[in-house]
């Protein structure tokens, strides 16, 4: 069977969906926000089945990704015998569908852990609450930036995107961004959310101003009927404590039910990782490059 890859476009994003929820766990590369968003980046393309969708990427190096939709109660290895030619990498396989293909597929494949791509879940309650020791230099900044300013909060949305485009213009003049290729790449993928905020399932966040100007934002996605991701997430250290308050101020935010949230990957940077990692993660969603053989 042959597969016909095309570009990612907004108008199928209901129909990738309906087949993402078929998938447990959902890792947070599969948003239709992120695959969208990120397809010139990483030269994504996808492929439709009437049960599946096949993903590609092409930068910077070629691989598919997990297919997309049920996982349980398939015979892969006919499929994947049918579909994907020999020799296949496969990289983000959530570790329940690594584990599905390790049963079926057996020594037709290679696993190798893909640290980098873990997504890092928190609960939501600790997030909000930030109590005991282990967050005591996260709530000493939360409190020193509620103690010394007067600030605005209010959700991320189509009235307020103008002023968020301009700092995120700003904060890329900081970073210097076009020197840097992820960051440059994120800047592109944030404009095109900006931009197609209206057609955009899902997607939703917040914003804090001071004296009028918006100093941080944040975007999220609701993925789970009890989970939220965090897709992005700035602000201007001028002010002090300002990620831990648009951290805790837009997650106290959130509708009834959000239990859990998913600050995706580090993407082995050890800066991130470490960053990351100061929030105490409760679990991980892992996930393995697989080469099938």
């Amino acid at each position: 069977m042959s597969l016909n890859f095309e570009a990612i476009t907004l108008e199928r994003q209901s129909d990738y969906n309906r087949l993402l929820v078929r998938c447990r766990p959902k890792a947070s590369d599969y948003s239709f926000i992120n695959i969208w968003g990120w397809a010139d980046i990483y030269g994504l393309q996808w492929a439709w089945e009437p049960e599946r969708v096949w993903i590609r990427q092409e930068k910077p190096e070629p691989a598919f990704w997990a297919p997309v939709g049920a996982w349980q109660d398939v015979d892969w290895q006919k499929i994947l015998a049918e579909t994907i030619p020999n020799q296949a990498t496969f990289i983000r396989i959530p570790e329940t569908l690594s584990n599905i293909w390790k049963n079926q597929l057996g020594g037709h494949m290679t696993l190798q852990a893909s640290r980098g791509h873990w997504d890092y879940l928190y609960s939501l309650l600790d997030l909000k609450e930030l109590s005991g020791n282990r967050y005591h230099k996260k709530k000493n900044l939360l409190n020193q930036f509620f103690n010394n300013y007067s600030y605005e909060y209010q959700s991320l949305g189509p009235d307020i995107l103008d002023q968020a485009r301009s700092m995120q213009t700003d904060w890329c003049v900081w970073r210097d961004c076009e020197s840097h290729d992820t960051l440059a790449g994120e800047n592109r993928v944030i404009a095109a959310v900006f931009d197609n905020w209206n057609d955009l399932d899902g997607v939703m966040g917040g914003a804090i101003r001071i004296d009028g100007e918006l100093v941080a934002y944040t975007v999220a996605e609701i993925f789970d009927d009890n989970t939220v991701v965090i897709h992005f997430e700035k602000g201007d250290t001028d002010y002090k404590g300002i990620y831990q308050a648009i951290n805790q101020i837009f997650l106290s935010h959130l509708p009834e039910g959000v239990e859990w949230v998913n600050r995706e990957q580090d993407l082995e940077d050890e800066g991130l990782r470490k960053a990351k990692m100061s929030y105490h993660p409760r679990e991980f969603i892992k996930k393995d490059r697989i080469v099938i053989c």
